[in-house]
């Protein structure tokens, strides 16, 4: 590893690392009654990156024989000594401890009957819990990864990385006892994850999952969508973090900052939403899809306030961002897998609670709409500006929840809606969904939330 190090930081790079996987990933499916397919899929090789100043050289290869791995090296070099006229601080040792590796079963010796009796146990208890269901399509995945980290500095990491998800749609027809006397079909997916081996599946999680996808049937049965305009929003606990994730997170990521890409690069120190509010990115929620003992830099995993008492306090930095402001990592260097440079990326996304709560929300409306449940976004993180796709919410009618709604979108603006919030929960939930975030590459990540009240936004309705 040395040699090769060494051939990464020839011609003048100052700083080089080593990222090398192997994950096995594995996954059976249930349609139609049965578990009739299923696959196993080996992912190897290492990636090497090199960095002259702000300039980073990337190269990956797919096995670990020395010569290639050789060549790759200086291939990475080659690209990182494109002149950067930029001064750029020193690269330092990490400073942070990391949490204690935790024991895991493995997937790689996962028993394929139990995992199929849990898929059966799945489609059953829908069955059973509503005849309105007509077809389940059920899902377990599990991966096995082991990473190995190795830098210029001397610094060597090695983890282990479990990930398993059990996920199931549902297709239901109200025939012809819909509200309008005509049969209507619809579905509703949902799905689990953790950083966890095959002991993750219990019944009590398959229950879990029932009730999610079963209780809201009969809401989408129902749903309509609300006229649009302007108007107050609460965003229930849990699953509306992934708009706190996508409209404010990749606005702090220190990459966009640092490029003067993120409406936040000339707010650091300043108040960016009312005093009391706390925005945080958390590497270290235990059994989280977002966990993180070191991040894929070998930097340790880590807590990290982005938001303080409604102060920008940091922002998210992977190596090189932090190098650049002269500040320590957060631990938020990530990579989809040893093809990629990391880059900065969230982990676990959240807002602490406040002292509100839910019903003193609802009943300060008149005329609003109350969301729990959303589906894909857009967000330019130079405008902030966002649009979210609601899949399932509630008018607010005279301080009471009324009409089921779904089908419409939530548009803002990032900073602004930060700043409309006037009432934040004491009920922080953290939705262990099965959340993946895209940015040039994909990663797992989770999100929570409190319940939250916002002044105003734009209701894209009929």
């Amino acid at each position: 590893m040395d040699r090769i190090i060494a051939a990464a930081l020839s011609g003048g790079c100052n700083y080089a690392d080593l990222y090398f996987e192997n994950t096995l990933y594995r996954s059976l499916t249930l349609k139609d009654g049965a578990v009739a397919s299923g696959g196993v899929h080996v992912d190897y090789g290492v990636g090497i990156r090199s960095l002259c100043g702000g300039k980073c050289g990337y190269a990956y290869c797919e096995n670990t024989d020395f010569p290639d791995m050789l060549k790759a090296a200086k291939a990475a070099s080659s690209i990182a000594l494109y002149p950067d006229q930029r001064e750029w601080k020193g690269f330092g040792p990490s400073k942070t401890s990391a949490m204690e590796d935790k024991a895991a079963g493995l997937w790689e010796m996962a028993d394929n009957r139990r995992l199929m009796e849990i898929l059966e146990l799945l489609e059953s208890k829908l069955r059973a819990r509503d005849s309105r269901i007509i077809k389940v399509i059920g899902k377990i995945s599990g991966s096995d990864s082991y990473i190995m980290m190795y830098n210029s500095l001397g610094e060597l990491r090695c983890d282990s990385r479990p990930m398993g998800s059990l996920n199931a749609s549902i297709i239901f027809s109200a025939g012809q006892d819909g509200p309008d006397g005509a049969s209507r079909t619809e579905n509703r997916s949902s799905g689990l994850s953790f950083r966890l081996g095959p002991e993750m599946f219990e019944e009590s999680m398959v229950d879990q999952l029932v009730d999610t996808l079963c209780s809201g049937i009969d809401r989408c049965l129902e749903a309509g969508r609300p006229k649009g305009g302007r108007m107050p929003v609460v965003m229930g606990a849990g699953a509306s973090g992934i708009l706190l994730h996508e409209a404010m997170g990749h606005a702090f990521e220190a990459d966009f900052n640092r490029k003067g890409q993120s409406i936040f690069c000339d707010k650091m120190g300043q108040q960016v939403c009312p005093k009391g509010i706390n925005i945080v990115d958390d590497g270290t929620w235990t059994d989280n899809r977002g966990e993180l003992r070191y991040d894929d830099e070998g930097i340790a995993g880590q807590k990290t306030y982005m938001v303080e008492d409604g102060v920008l306090t940091s922002y998210l930095h992977d190596r090189l961002s932090a190098s650049y402001y002269g500040v320590e990592p957060t631990g938020n260097g990530r990579r989809e897998g040893f093809r990629y440079p990391p880059i900065p990326r969230m982990r676990l996304t959240y807002m602490e609670s406040g002292n509100d709560c839910l019903e003193d929300m609802i009943s300060s409306i008149d005329k609003g709409i109350y969301v729990d449940e959303f589906s894909n976004g857009q967000v330019k993180i130079g405008e902030g500006d966002f649009t979210f796709y609601v899949k399932s919410g509630y008018e607010i009618e005279n301080g009471r929840l009324t009409r089921p709604i779904k089908d419409i979108n939530v548009i803002g603006n990032g900073p602004q809606a930060l700043s409309d919030i006037v009432m934040v929960g004491a009920d922080l939930k953290i939705d262990n969904s099965t959340w993946t975030c895209g940015k040039e590459q994909s990663v797992p990540v989770g999100c929570g939330m409190p319940s939250v009240k916002v002044r105003e936004l734009t209701v894209g309705g009929e």
